[in-house]
């Protein structure tokens, strides 16, 4: 089960990513051997841009799931007893 938490959480890192990513790859410009700094950039590119079609698509996921909850105070001989009923509606549960 995912909520919309989870999407937000992952689109937030995808952007980081996807930001520190181009940083790499085309505003820096240092030359080094053995380790190439815009292999890297590319990487966490590639890294974020799939973080964000998955984040979409656990956001679009969610939205379609509505749950009711109806709260009923009843009296009873010993005082009043709360009962909940919650009902799911659409998406997997």
């Amino acid at each position: 089960m995912y909520s919309r938490n989870t999407g937000g959480g992952l689109l937030g890192l995808a952007v980081v990513l996807i930001v520190i990513g181009a940083i790499l790859r085309f505003a820096v410009t240092v030359t080094t051997s053995g380790f190439n700094i815009h292999k890297v950039g590319d990487i966490m590119l590639v890294v974020g841009i799939v973080l964000a079609v998955l984040s979409v698509v656990l956001i679009v996921m969610s939205s379609r799931r509505r749950t009711t909850t109806r709260t009923d105070i009843r009296g009873t001989p010993a005082g009043e007893q709360r009962v909940q009923e919650r009902q799911d509606w659409g998406g997997d549960v």
